[in-house]
């Protein structure tokens, strides 16, 4: 009797998985792709608590437990790192963050298709210039001989040697950064605008609300549940920041400010070869992205009603 009443319990599971077989056919090929790629690689992070050695491999290595991570901790080096990675991280998702709605909210107000296109094409037009491509132009126009020094040399009379002084160096990357992503990111809030009824706001009008208090009133809550999770996703990932821009930016002159995480990973992982070290602070850089998560998504959900990532 039990076997016959499990499998009653059971049936409507597997009726459901032969009528929408094909939509796990579908989900299969990006969920092999995520083992593999995602979750494979998880078992090169023991290496950071091995003294690895590339001729005995993973398993052969001799295990050191967490003196890489404390080696790291008391490096000389390491105040410097972290601090330049926390504070361009936190500098940059502070002033980055309401760009991309401001840029939404005021594309909503333009209701002339035509320019409206044309204004969204000139915004996510950056975000498809090579990192490369970007770090090269601002060396061009940032160079003591380029035009936005041949400016400040009219003004001032010298130029300004704008990627060599280290004080710069979190400035001219955060800017970049909001020209090349601020338009792409404004996407997802243009669309969630674009669900908006137009006789909400044709009703405030009538009742003599102003354009900020419709905005206020009417925007912004349409958009609140994706800000809490964009901001989430973002305070998240503040630990990992671009490396290829960073690296690209560094010069000798400006390495007080420019050295962060990822770049030092590469440099004593790739350029020494110290695997296990690098490893060691490439794992420790993740945890605090996952403290961070974890943490960002408490606060939100306790000043938003509950609503968070998860």
């Amino acid at each position: 009797m039990e076997d016959g009443r499990s499998s009653r319990v059971a049936s409507p599971g597997m009726e459901y998985l032969k009528k929408h077989y094909f939509l796990y056919l579908l989900l299969a090929p990006a969920l092999i792709l995520t083992i593999i790629f995602k979750y494979g690689p998880m078992y090169g992070a023991i290496i950071a608590f091995k003294d690895f050695s590339p001729i005995k491999g993973i398993m052969g290595s001799e295990w050191v437990g967490l003196y890489n991570f404390e080696k790291f901790l008391s490096s000389p080096n390491f105040d410097v790192i972290f601090m330049n990675t926390l504070k361009l991280s936190f500098y940059g998702l502070i002033l980055s963050f309401p760009i991309p709605i401001l840029l939404a909210i005021m594309l909503n107000l333009v209701r002339q298709t035509v320019v409206k296109k044309n204004i969204q094409l000139f915004l996510y037009a950056p975000n498809f210039i090579s990192v490369v491509v970007v770090v090269g132009m601002l060396f061009i126009f940032l160079s003591p001989t380029g035009p936005v020094n041949q400016i400040f040399t009219l003004l001032t009379g010298e130029p300004v040697m704008f990627m060599s002084r280290a004080e710069y160096f979190r400035v001219i990357y955060i800017l970049s950064d909001i020209w090349t992503g601020a338009g792409w990111a404004s996407i997802i809030y243009v669309a969630a605008l674009a669900n908006v009824d137009p006789e909400l706001h044709h009703a405030a009008n009538l009742d003599g609300a102003n354009l900020l208090q419709r905005i206020r009133h009417i925007d912004l809550p349409t958009i609140r549940p994706i800000m809490a999770i964009v901001f989430i996703l973002a305070a998240g990932g503040i630990m990992s920041i671009g490396f290829e821009k960073a690296y690209l930016m560094q010069t000798a002159m400006n390495l007080p400010t420019s050295e962060i995480i990822p770049t030092y990973v590469y440099k004593i992982g790739l350029q020494s070869g110290d695997y296990a070290y690098s490893a060691a602070v490439g794992l420790f850089n993740s945890v605090i992205n996952v403290i961070m998560l974890v943490a960002v998504n408490f606060i939100v959900k306790k000043l938003n009603e509950g609503d968070g990532l998860y």
